[in-house]
């Protein structure tokens, strides 16, 4: 039988000082000093017009050409091609804050596009390399964004406007891109499979992946817990039966952060669960580095979405 956890054991981790709205980033958003910024290219833009090719209104009130520029902490390891193929651009959430946004189109004839919510302690810079990675590897394009208060979106992150961001990202990467959803992969990583839950409950999409998800938000520090409190946040586990979609679990064994009996509770949650990777020995931050986690994405695309 499992303990419930004392009242006086919730009170002081959540409401010291007493706020339930601060449990979201008491537990879940550590924005890291920004690595990019990015600009309007003015200059592409009017070089766009002359030709005809009609460049989309962008954000800024502007033809939307942007220039991105990384700093030295992004650690990119890519060179000027792969660059050029990264798309970076503003879009505005419903709360009113600017949302960055980047899409790595290095396979042209992709049938997926990866709509992905990177993990905590990240913005676009510092998933770029990776993106690009992952995306030759597997031969999808990847669209990302950065939460509010990430990178160089506005705002203050909180559960809320992670909502609003996801949502922002997804209208984004359809209009402006044109991708259907059923050719769209909805991919969270840690804190990112919240936003990833919540918009998948509430669209279809080709298939989810969930790498490392968190079940709830108080969950993290007790993952013995059953029931959500109300003074919870980040409840995954109440919306991920919501999803019609495919869903993959991405979880690693040894997680010294989100332990992995969460992602196993998500996937007893599923309604349409695909077959899991739980990687041996693999903690919060190294799953990438194991070949099977490759080779079960590949699967994900050549095998279980052929079906």
């Amino acid at each position: 039988m499992v303990e419930e956890v004392p009242c006086s054991e919730l009170f002081c981790i959540f409401c010291c000082p007493p706020c339930p709205r601060s449990v979201a980033s008491k537990l879940g958003f550590r924005p890291p000093n920004p690595t990019y910024s990015i600009e309007p290219d003015t200059e592409a833009a009017k070089e766009s017009s002359s030709v005809g090719t009609g460049a989309v209104q962008g954000a800024a009130g502007i033809d939307a050409r942007w220039k991105l520029h990384l700093n030295e902490n992004a650690f990119f390891q890519y060179g000027q091609r792969e660059l050029d193929a990264i798309d970076v651009f503003m879009t505005e959430n419903s709360r009113g804050n600017r949302i960055g946004c980047m899409f790595i189109h290095c396979i042209p004839e992709a049938r997926f596009t990866i709509l992905f919510s990177h993990g905590n302690g990240e913005d676009l810079g510092l998933v770029s390399s990776f993106y690009i990675y992952l995306s030759k590897n597997i031969n999808c394009n990847i669209f990302s964004y950065d939460y509010s208060g990430y990178g160089v979106s506005t705002g203050k992150p909180s559960e809320k406007n992670v909502y609003a961001d996801i949502d922002a990202a997804w209208h984004a990467l359809r209009t402006r891109y044109g991708i259907s959803p059923e050719n769209i992969i909805l991919y969270g990583q840690s804190i990112g499979s919240v936003p990833t839950v919540d918009l998948a409950s509430r669209y279809d999409c080709a298939a989810v992946v969930l790498h490392s998800p968190l079940s709830s938000g108080l969950r993290v520090p007790f993952p013995d817990i059953k029931k959500t409190y109300c003074c919870d946040s980040f409840a995954n586990i109440d919306k991920v039966s919501k999803i019609t979609s495919p869903v993959l679990i991405i979880h690693g064994t040894s997680d010294e952060v989100i332990h992995i009996s969460q992602g196993v509770a998500l996937y007893d949650r599923c309604t349409n669960s695909l077959e899991p990777l739980w990687v041996k020995g693999g903690g919060h931050n190294d799953i990438a580095f194991y070949s099977r986690y490759i080779r079960r994405l590949r699967r994900l695309i050549s095998v279980d979405l052929k079906r």
